[in-house]
C-alpha cells in the first residue's frame, strides 16, 4: 500500500476525522448543531475513546478509508504504487 502518498491527500485525513467525529456524535445521540463548544467537544470524543463499541466503529471507518474495494485486501494496484503525490483527477 502507498501510505505515504494516501497521507499526502487531504480527502484521506477528511475520511478520518469524520468517521471518527460523526461515530462519536451518533453513539452520543448529539448532533453538530448541540455541540456549542471545543470542551463539550472533547468530552464526547474522550467518552468515544474509551468505549470499546466505539473504538470498533472508528477502526471500522479507519478500515473503509484504507481499503481499495478494486484490489484484494489492503493493497494497492501496481499504478497507485508508483505514485509520488496523489493522483489529480
Amino acid at each position: 500500500m502507498n501510505l505515504r502518498i494516501r497521507m499526502k491527500n487531504p480527502v484521506f485525513w477528511i475520511q478520518i476525522v469524520l468517521g471518527a467525529v460523526a461515530t462519536a456524535l451518533a453513539y452520543a445521540g448529539l448532533t453538530a448543531a448541540d455541540l456549542t463548544s471545543w470542551p463539550a467537544l472533547w468530552e464526547v470524543l474522550k467518552s468515544t475513546f474509551t468505549n470499546p463499541y466505539c473504538l470498533f466503529l472508528v477502526a471500522s471507518n479507519i478500515w473503509a478509508a484504507l481499503n481499495d474495494p478494486t484490489t484484494s485486501g489492503l493493497s494497492d494496484s501496481d499504478r497507485a504504487k508508483t505514485y509520488d503525490k496523489p493522483l489529480e483527477k
